[in-house]
């Protein structure tokens, strides 16, 4: 059995929304859980299943993307450069990385061969350290990344060497367990919450792994803070958590709510609660051990 967590830029039509919920729930394939948020314009789908079938579910989704959105009236604020934007699987243990590789690379061959979208390989399916992340291949958008291959300084690894005009391209690497945490600072300007978010992401000497953004967000009308923890047992949700509001102390401003995207292993809470973390509307079915007992569980954190 498998994991992926594939995100679509489509967060705020329900009714395409099922859709695409419903292509991907292939035979054999649990969709597991959908978060949708307006304000990103994105959901998140988490998949589980046998190798082969999560591979169909991620080809289908893939095409049903093409056919439901089209990027170019795509306004949310989370950066993309494609209508199924990324494609990951998730690699519980270091044991489980040769079979997410080898489902990953058939993911990004028929997608590219059979759909004639444009993938990029990210993360330890490429040995080039500036492909290492998504947001490598978001930094400007899909116009950038568009320039990019026009002028030769990126060559998608399968399909066309061109983004698709309504569908860009799509992302697909293997990774361990992310967690995508957001955190709201209710009296804050949008400024306050990009410092913060410069001063706690790894790339700023902050938590290593932690990815973060300063985002306004005017559905709600409020700032958050955006983060990705890459690997919860360097740096933990607790910690990252502490790191906002240390920098929110800093500069005099509230830490509200903490919102969770999609799920969650259990032994990332280990040490603490979601009432401690802000958690609000947290549930017990956010825990992948509850929606998914057939996968391997994690390893024990080991925080530093």
């Amino acid at each position: 059995m498998v994991l992926s967590v594939p995100n679509v830029s489509e967060g705020r039509d329900p009714r395409v929304i099922a859709r695409l919920r419903d292509a991907c729930a292939v035979p054999r394939v649990r969709v597991v859980d959908v978060h949708s948020d307006a304000d990103h314009d994105r959901t998140v789908f988490t998949l589980v299943g046998p190798p082969m079938d999560v591979q169909d579910a991620l080809v289908e989704l893939a095409g049903a993307c093409i056919d439901l959105i089209d990027l170019r009236r795509h306004d949310g604020v989370h950066p993309r450069v494609g209508a199924l934007d990324v494609a990951p699987i998730v690699a519980l243990t270091p044991d489980d990385e040769p079979l997410a590789e080898e489902v990953a690379l058939g993911v990004a061959d028929r997608i590219g061969n059979e759909l004639m979208l444009p993938v990029f390989l990210y993360g330890n399916l490429v040995a080039d350290p500036t492909r290492n992340r998504p947001h490598h291949f978001r930094t400007g958008g899909a116009d950038a990344l568009a320039e990019a291959i026009e002028e030769g300084r990126l060559r998608p690894d399968a399909g066309p060497e061109r983004l698709h005009p309504t569908a860009g391209a799509v992302l697909v690497g293997v990774r361990p367990p992310l967690i995508a945490w957001n955190v709201e600072l209710p009296d804050a300007s949008l400024a306050d919450a990009r410092a913060i978010a410069d001063r706690i992401r790894e790339s700023g000497g902050g938590h290593p792994g932690l990815r973060a953004l300063g985002l306004y967000l005017p559905e709600r009308g409020v700032v958050q803070v955006s983060m990705n923890l890459e690997d919860y047992r360097v740096t933990s949700p607790a910690r990252a958590l502490a790191a906002v509001r240390r920098q929110a102390e800093r500069l005099g401003v509230t830490v509200g709510s903490s919102e969770l995207v999609g799920m969650i292993p259990r032994a990332a809470l280990r040490g603490t609660s979601p009432a401690a973390l802000g958690l609000e509307r947290f549930t017990p079915a956010q825990l992948l051990e509850a929606r998914c007992p057939e996968l391997r569980r994690p390893e024990p954190p080991t925080y530093r």
